[in-house]
């Protein structure tokens, strides 16, 4: 079976036809979480290693969770747990005892480890040494360090140009680490640095540019607790970013209302039990969500310019009532152009598109009728579309309109995914870098960086399919499971000469590998560092923009792991050799040489080693947040956009991909979806009853799922059916087993995210069983 499968929805025979289904809880968290936790933990480690880890995480003192980015507080954090159900799943699988050692790949083979599920894979533990997978070999075999960087030196070096490698980047690469990568990149020569958030938020770092000139949030912590209300869209915080439902918790006690928008109930948006709570203790929960609604997926739009709509009619009845007038006049852009569109708008219409009726979006514009304080929050359910960017500045529209950005209590909140993914942008982890960092470069180090944008991820995958990319060398990350277009993908690693992926564990990209394949092992999170003897931290950026240091206290589980900054500066070293104009033997001594340069380099960081050093860190500087906008019009610009109109045929239907409650991205810590009571199975579609019953149906019936786009068709074989509250023509299916659907080509504007929230399917019975 030599590398035939690429993912787990590519091998019908990991399908089992037995999932076993329950009510979706009503509430989030609770003992159950911590149940949970415990058991995850002690599968992977002693009890020792595993609360040493446990008491570190998330505290000033201790290392960033290499799970979500939701920031800490500020203040005073648990001594008991700063982390939630999943940030101790994510501790888990990284601080695991387990190892992959040189026997283990003696024994098994390539095939054999493809045939696994991913979630098999990730189970097997750390990978302890280097390796490499010589052409046409079987097995990956021992290299030494030196060998490693020799032999990808040896490609790079090869290459006719520069810009026939490309560089990609995980979100949980550190500060540190990020800007070497950036540095050895650019001198070498491309700007070839596609990243993780070129999937996710890119979206939402090009609608914000556009209209705030910041491509971050504008909030706090302290602005949710300060607000009169929330608007949650397209965003599952109990799975994804569960520390964000204490943070709700703590704005409810406060006053605050929630609005919460998505195509499904999910049960960390409606109620939370704290485990730290008596309450939460004694299973009463917090009841979050005010307000539900239940839009067909991509109604958002329509949604909030029926929302809009609603204020200005009652604006125009008392002039000065609803609209904040002053906030517009003085720092907006684009305001008549917006109105005269919002008036043109059919409530009807724009009711019917969104899928909520009228009563409720009278009830959502009521709420939001004289408030002032109002957060916006938003994830993937949102970025993941065509018109993801308009989607996104159609919020910042109804947040313009309030005044509601540059004061407490208010602003945007884009919930970045993984611990490090904005900071990675911040360190100009970027294929279209601003003139600021490449002029700071060359101020600093006395080359002159390119200036031709790169490649993003997906025009990076049509790069390596068509042979104009030779070289692929990832820091971190899952690339195969993470990108759309399984299959596309897959061959356009096989294209490769030499495919590199830096990792802590064993996963599907290490799988499906170019001509020539190798794996470096590198530090954890929660992995001491030390180098020269001294031990050594490095930083990260929260989704609202904080730096703080982050500090690993266990043992290593092999002694032939370097960190990503080593790495980086070992890579650099053999391949520019004397010709590099940077000191690559000086970072390595010790991180602080690092972020004494970054300070010279990107803005913001000024007194990087001793505001870090400080208990919780420093805030980088944010201009939405204290009211400027930088611009080209100078101001906060409003956007008009058309709501598209999804025309589906009768056997046609929307599906979007979505996370289990046992997984977090690519990497998945069990079989069960506890909060949606779906368990042993992954390979499911949620549909509604109606849409079941019209297709000649039945709940637990097998189906092939089919995308045809461009005229070509994708398929994945053996999904059971499962009936769930989900509107009309719309499905779900798990993130990655789906991604085979997704089409390459099929991206948002502007932004070129792929579109996997929306993607047109039909369900037949299966012909494999």
């Amino acid at each position: 079976m030599s590398n035939e499968y690429t993912d787990a929805s590519q091998n019908p025979e990991h399908f089992t036809g037995h999932v076993r289904l329950g009510k979706p809880k009503t509430a989030a968290a609770g003992i159950p979480a911590v149940i949970s936790s415990a058991k995850h933990i002690l599968q992977e480690m002693n009890a020792v290693r595993g609360m040493k880890a446990l008491l570190k995480l998330n505290q000033k003192s201790g290392f960033d969770c290499p799970g979500c980015a939701w920031p800490d507080p500020d203040d005073e954090r648990s001594s008991i747990a700063e982390y939630c159900e999943n940030g101790a799943k994510a501790v888990a699988e990284e601080a695991t005892s387990k190892k992959l050692d040189a026997a283990f790949f003696a024994k098994n083979s390539i095939a054999d480890l493809a045939g696994l599920t991913d979630y098999e894979i990730g189970k097997k533990g750390r990978v302890a040494q280097p390796v490499y997978l010589a052409p046409g070999a079987t097995h990956y075999q021992p290299i030494s360090w030196d060998d490693a960087f020799g032999k990808i030196a040896q490609h790079l070096k090869g290459l006719s140009s520069p810009d026939e490698a490309i560089f990609y980047t995980s979100g949980r690469t550190s500060n540190e680490a990020a800007f070497l990568y950036q540095l050895f990149v650019r001198e070498y020569g491309t700007n070839n640095l596609p990243d993780c958030s070129n999937m996710c938020h890119e979206s939402s770092g090009v609608a914000l540019s556009d209209t705030l000139g910041i491509g971050k949030g504008s909030v706090t912590l302290d602005d949710l607790y300060q607000a009169e209300v929330i608007i949650i869209l397209g965003q599952n915080p109990g799975t994804n970013h569960p520390r964000m439902l204490t943070a709700l918790q703590k704005a409810k006690k406060n006053g605050v209302q929630i609005i919460s928008v998505n195509p499904l109930p999910e049960t960390g948006l409606l109620n939370f039990m704290n485990p730290q709570t008596v309450k939460g203790m004694l299973h009463i929960p917090t009841h979050l969500t005010d307000l539900f609604l239940q839009v067909k997926i991509n109604g958002d739009m329509a949604l909030l310019q029926a929302i809009a709509l609603l204020l200005l009619q009652e604006e125009e009845k008392q002039p000065g009532s609803v609209f904040d007038n002053q906030f517009i006049q003085l720092n907006t852009n684009g305001y008549d152009a917006y109105i005269q569109h919002i008036r043109q708008q059919q409530l009807e219409n724009l009711s019917e598109a969104a899928g909520i009726s009228i009563e409720q979006i009278q009830e959502a514009a009521s709420m939001l009728m004289h408030k002032k304080k109002i957060v916006a929050c938003w994830a993937m359910g949102l970025t993941q579309h065509k018109n993801a960017v308009d989607t996104i500045k159609e919020v910042v529209n109804l947040l313009l309109l309030k005044g509601s950005v540059g004061k407490p209590g208010a602003g945007t909140c884009p919930v970045r995914g993984h611990s490090n993914v904005q900071g990675d942008r911040t360190m100009g982890i970027y294929e279209k870098p601003p003139e600021v960092l490449l002029n700071g470069i060359r101020s600093v180090y006395g080359f002159e960086p390119p200036r031709k944008h790169g490649y993003d991820t997906v025009h990076a995958i049509r790069a390596m399919r068509d042979g104009k990319a030779k070289v692929f060398f990832a820091m971190g990350g899952n690339f195969l499971s993470a990108t759309p277009d399984t299959e596309v993908t897959a061959q356009a690693l096989r294209n490769c000469a030499l495919t590199v992926q830096v990792s802590t564990k064993l996963n599907r990209s290490h799988l499906v590998h170019g001509q020539e394949a190798i794996i470096l092992p590198t530090l954890g999170r929660s992995d001491q560092d030390l180098q020269q003897g001294e031990k050594q931290f490095v930083t990260c950026e929260n989704s609202m923009g904080v730096i703080q240091m982050s500090k690993g206290n266990l043992q290593p589980v092999s002694d032939q792991l370097l960190s990503e900054p080593v790495i980086v500066c070992k890579l650099a070293l053999a391949t520019l050799g004397a010709q590099s104009k940077v000191n690559w033997q000086h970072y390595m001594r010790h991180y602080d040489y690092i972020r004494e340069d970054i300070e010279k380099v990107i803005p913001g960081f000024n007194n990087y080693n001793t505001r870090v050093r400080k208990p919780g860190g420093f805030y980088l500087p944010n201009n939405a947040r204290n009211g400027k906008f930088n611009t080209t019009t100078g101001k906060a610009n409003f956007n008009v956009a058309t709501i598209i109109k999804q025309e589906l045929a009768a056997d046609e239907y929307m599906m979007m991909t979505i996370r289990s409650h046992d997984q977090f991205n690519t990497t998945i810590y069990g079989l069960d979806d506890r909060y949606r009571g779906i368990y042993q199975e992954r390979r499911v579609i949620l549909m509604n009853a109606k849409d079941i019953k019209a297709a000649g149906l039945q709940a637990n019936d097998v189906v092939d799922l089919i995308n045809n786009f461009e005229g070509q068709e994708r398929i994945v074989h053996k999904f059971l059916v499962v009936e769930y509250s989900i509107p009309e023509k719309c499905t779900a299916t798990y993130f990655p087993e789906t991604n085979a659907l997704v089409p390459l080509n099929s991206v948002a504007d502007r932004s070129n995210t792929p579109t996997s929230k929306l993607v047109i399917i039909k369900v037949r019975k299966s012909s494999e069983l």
